[in-house]
């Protein structure tokens, strides 16, 4: 084989030896500016703000939680009735709103099955205008009896007399009722979901940045926390501290953070290997500001979005122990209480159910959407698109 030789290229003196003079800079004359940006400079709050505005659903969900929270501050001051004050005299009345009933809706109506159609005429048993019709007549040993449509608050003798959403079984407003118990049930839920989401973020931070023995020990202990069933650990913390709100938020407390925990530590174990990560530990950054200023705002989306989850989840849990019997005390009400009272009764007085039912299934839905809105906004990610 021919053996392989080095070109040697030759390049002219002149070339390598180019005078000074013969330079010159370009652009020396010329005046340059920096970039005008497209768009308005704007911090990571302020950008979220924009994308939370231009989701319609999260932002009629937000409106719709802050006009359940006016009606749970304000609603029960805007009858003349208490929450815990009895009209024995007004037992079950049916929904009568001014200027509605004029509408057809929530005017006081109520069907009385199996009354004698010969004491239809009897003003003692039907005062005058009471009766607004009858069907079904059929005879039972002789006697005809009917369905008879009544305008129930002329029949009690309470024409001027005005209960929104009716009264229960001991003739107590259950509008008032019901804002208050929205009232303490919303107390309830903000503060065990706070709380648990204040333990599982540090319990999940550090579980998820330090890794290793520690994360071991740590997620064993949570396994071992949850495989209590929930309803034994709430029924132990109310036998034990009482029937209370605070007995109540800590029931609640005991278990909910360990999901919270959990999603913290995975988020974690995402993000602890990024190079911002790493460029930050390399510049002596300590770990606390790289747990809570580096790692942390990364997880903020889902951290929100189970905090919005978890509070109808928590007003659930509280309705689920007041329907097994340790809800509040009496006559302290909640959503839970009102639910259990009213299905007991919820084929013959279904108001009793429908609105408590209605108000925590719109509480459901707008915590959903405005939590998801939340983690579009706030996700680093999406920063700077609109």
């Amino acid at each position: 084989m021919a053996d392989l030789k080095k070109k040697v290229i030759d390049i002219p003196e002149d070339i390598l030896n180019i005078p000074a003079e013969k330079f010159e800079f370009a652009q020396i004359h010329n005046t340059i500016y920096d970039a005008v940006p497209e768009t308005e400079s704007r911090g990571f709050f302020k950008d979220a703000l924009v994308r939370l505005k231009k989701n319609k659903a999260s932002i009629a969900a937000f409106w719709i939680l802050c006009a359940i929270i006016v009606l749970a501050i304000i609603g029960p001051s805007l009858t003349p009735y208490t929450f815990s004050q009895q009209f024995p005299e007004y037992v079950n009345m049916p929904p009568r709103v001014p200027y509605l009933e004029d509408m057809g809706i929530f005017n006081g109506k109520q069907v009385l099955t199996n009354r004698r159609l010969d004491s239809l005429e009897d003003t003692s048993k039907f005062p005058e205008g009471s009766v607004l019709g009858y069907s079904n007549p059929h005879e039972v040993r002789g006697v005809t009896l009917v369905d008879v449509e009544v305008n129930y608050y002329k029949y009690v003798g309470a024409d001027d007399t005005y209960f929104w959403f009716g009264t229960d079984g001991m003739g107590r407003d259950v509008w008032t009722r019901l804002w208050r118990g929205a009232r303490v049930s919303l107390v309830i839920a903000l503060a065990a979901v706070l709380s648990d989401v204040a333990i599982g973020i540090v319990y999940g931070s550090v579980a998820g940045y330090y890794g290793g023995k520690l994360d071991m020990i740590m997620m064993r202990i949570c396994e071992i926390i949850n495989a209590f069933p929930n309803v034994v650990v709430c029924t132990l913390c109310i036998l034990l501290f009482g029937s209370g709100i605070p007995a109540m938020i800590l029931a609640l407390m005991i278990r909910g953070w360990v999901p919270t925990a959990r999603m913290v530590r995975a988020q974690f174990l995402r993000f602890r290997g990024r190079e911002y990560v790493m460029a930050a530990q390399t510049m002596g950054v300590p770990d606390y500001a790289l747990i809570f200023r580096h790692i942390l705002p990364n997880s903020i989306g889902p951290i929100i979005t189970r905090t919005m989850i978890a509070i109808p989840n928590a007003i659930f849990t509280e309705s689920f122990l007041a329907f097994i019997g340790l809800g509040l005390a009496p006559p302290e009400p909640s959503i839970g209480t009102l639910l259990s009272s009213g299905q007991k009764v919820l084929m013959q007085y279904p108001h009793l159910t429908l609105f408590p039912a209605l108000t925590i299934s719109v509480l459901m839905i707008a915590f959903n959407l405005f939590g998801n809105g939340l983690r579009d906004a706030l996700d680093p990610t999406q920063r700077g698109h609109e």
